[in-house]
């Protein structure tokens, strides 16, 4: 078991919408970059959905985020875990990252976004409780998760769900 702790958020000068995950994987924290593993496909479907090359250096992807009024967090500040997969996450040990001071920050976030079921089950769990209205009520919607640990749905199918989701926003 170990202690991981997620990275700063992304944030655009205007977040129309945030993105977040549970926690960074180990690929991700050895490279200390969002999304870091090869086989993930959140590069690849934000590529096709903001239309740049989706191997671009990383700064270069950020960018395309931030000017699409893309915010890109973590739900968990920290938490203990056995390895890179969400179902090794000790519930007890979460700590939740400051939802309140995001959008403080960003009063323009029009919804929310979780890659995956446990992103979207924690954000349930430890910060919606917690935070006041408007926020509170914003639309939260979970898609599927871009892990290639999710092999129960296809490349194809994912980016078909997450540009379904959000094209509203961005189509």
């Amino acid at each position: 078991m170990s202690r991981v702790h997620s990275f700063l958020p992304i944030e655009p000068a205007s977040a129309r919408v945030l993105i977040l995950g549970s926690m960074p994987g180990r690929a991700s924290l050895q490279a200390q970059r969002y999304y870091a593993h090869p086989r993930n496909a959140f590069w690849p479907i934000m590529g096709a959905l903001l239309d740049f090359d989706p191997v671009l250096p990383y700064d270069q992807r950020l960018e395309h985020l931030r000017a699409a009024g893309i915010g890109l967090w973590d739900v968990l500040q920290t938490c203990t875990r056995s390895s890179s997969l969400d179902s090794d996450i000790i519930e007890d040990s979460i700590v939740p990252n400051d939802f309140a001071g995001w959008f403080e920050r960003h009063p323009h976030t029009q919804a929310v976004f979780c890659n995956g079921s446990k992103a979207w089950q924690s954000y349930r769990r430890h910060v919606l409780p917690a935070l006041p209205a408007p926020w509170a009520d914003l639309p939260l919607q979970r898609l599927p998760s871009t892990s290639p640990a999710h092999a129960a749905m296809s490349r194809a199918n994912k980016q078909q769900a997450w540009q379904t989701a959000l094209a509203p926003w961005f189509g």
